[in-house]
């Protein structure tokens, strides 16, 4: 992903950078409505008071760390070397050939300036090429060295204080973020559409929507590393100094991180066809239906075991007039810098193979340029029930690989 200014996006690069970068993360609003307050949850434990809000509105690197992080040549290398995110959008533009001939293209968020290349190869009469931070000087050195000046011109500047001398038939973006909507950047392509599309055409804008999906998983050995972490502060003599009282508070920040990383599917426990799914259409959402995501779940459990949590991906798809391309981040697929997402439970729940679990995965958006999520889980037909609130921004990166921590009967 790449910066357009009213958010950041995708760049999981070194796991101790990319943590430092997303709690740097603060930004103002502009646009429309906001969702405050605290909810309570079954389990006693309250959600952290934020206000969801559009992520636009940082003016500076302090404001919005974005700026700095993705004007370094190295993280748009980590994009560009994903051949899975890189190829599959190259595919999507170079197989629907018409879609570009002879049309204004506006890219959201440039980058390196890569989409807006393919674009012109593809046969655009124009693209503009936005991108807020440094890497549009970069980019402007790239057009250049492929001879395409006359057909692709970098603006650099946020996208809502930018303007452009004309509408445009196509807008292309890479605007996710892990999970999809982590970082906020969707909201700058919608806004995209809405400023500069031009009147009375189809809307085209690849990708043209987005889809999550959830399922139940079960990982034992994920679940015992995160709270074996917390147990640290259960000591009671570390230097003659006694840690316990801050333990609860300790297993409570662990368990708020989103784990990001590549899992086997094995160790999804309900049948792999029938996850839950939230959508987004981005030639017609609106960016108030963003801020506020609910996914309601019902799964039939598989195996006998603990289910530890959520796990939770991506799919986008590039609607073409020839062809429709599709890119996936799930388990199943090839290797993504997005990973996969596994929201933990720090009660597991103790199922039975047949048995039914049900719930709410409720997204709001917050000021961290992320999501507040309240997970809650229920054994449907009984009184046993499991919730936790996970805040999108702390993602822990999980890259050890090997055969799945998982036991069943």
């Amino acid at each position: 992903m790449m910066f357009s200014g009213l958010t950041g996006g995708s760049s999981p690069a070194e796991e101790d950078t990319r943590r430092k970068t997303s709690d740097e993360k603060d930004g103002a609003a502009d646009e429309s409505a906001t969702v405050a307050g605290e909810e309570q949850h079954d389990n006693g434990k309250t959600a952290p008071k934020e206000e969801a809000t559009t992520a636009a509105g940082a003016t500076s690197e302090e404001e919005h760390p974005f700026f700095h992080y993705y004007g370094q040549l190295a993280h748009q290398q980590n994009m560009l070397q994903d051949h899975t995110r890189t190829g599959t959008y190259q595919r999507a533009i170079y197989e629907n050939p018409s879609d570009f001939a002879d049309k204004v293209v506006l890219d959201v968020g440039t980058g390196t300036g890569i989409l807006a290349i393919f674009a012109a190869r593809a046969g655009a009469r124009k693209v503009y090429a936005v991108e807020a931070s440094d890497m549009a000087d970069c980019a402007e050195r790239l057009v250049r060295a492929n001879n395409l000046e006359g057909v692709v011109e970098v603006v650099k500047g946020k996208l809502e204080d930018i303007e452009l001398p004309e509408k445009v038939d196509v807008i292309i973006s890479e605007p996710m973020g892990f999970l999809l909507v982590h970082e906020r950047m969707l909201e700058s392509y919608v806004l995209g559409r809405k400023r500069f599309l031009r009147p009375g055409v189809e809307p085209k804008m690849f990708p043209s929507r987005g889809t999550m999906y959830f399922l139940p998983f079960s990982d034992y050995g994920l679940y015992a590393e995160q709270y074996a972490k917390a147990q640290f502060w259960s000591a009671t003599d570390f230097y003659g100094v006694d840690l316990s009282s801050l333990a609860d508070e300790a297993l409570k920040q662990h368990f708020l991180q989103p784990v990001v990383g590549a899992f086997d599917p094995s160790i999804l426990i309900s049948d792999q066809e029938k996850p839950a799914t939230s959508c987004i259409d981005f030639e017609t959402s609106e960016v108030s239906e963003m801020l506020d995501i609910t996914v309601p779940f019902e799964f039939v459990v598989n195996t006998t075991t603990l289910l530890h949590g959520i796990a939770g991906w991506f799919d986008v798809d590039f609607i073409g007039s020839h062809k429709t391309i599709t890119l996936s981040t799930g388990p199943y697929t090839p290797f993504t810098h997005w990973h996969q997402c596994r929201m933990l439970l720090p009660e597991p729940i103790a199922v039975n193979k047949g048995q039914t679990v049900e719930g709410t995965i409720h997204m709001v958006a917050n000021e961290k340029f992320s999501y507040t999520i309240n997970l809650e889980v229920a054994l449907k037909g009984t009184d046993v029930k499991s919730s936790n609130v996970i805040l999108l921004q702390e993602q822990f990166y999980h890259y050890l690989q090997g055969s799945p921590s998982f036991s069943a009967e």
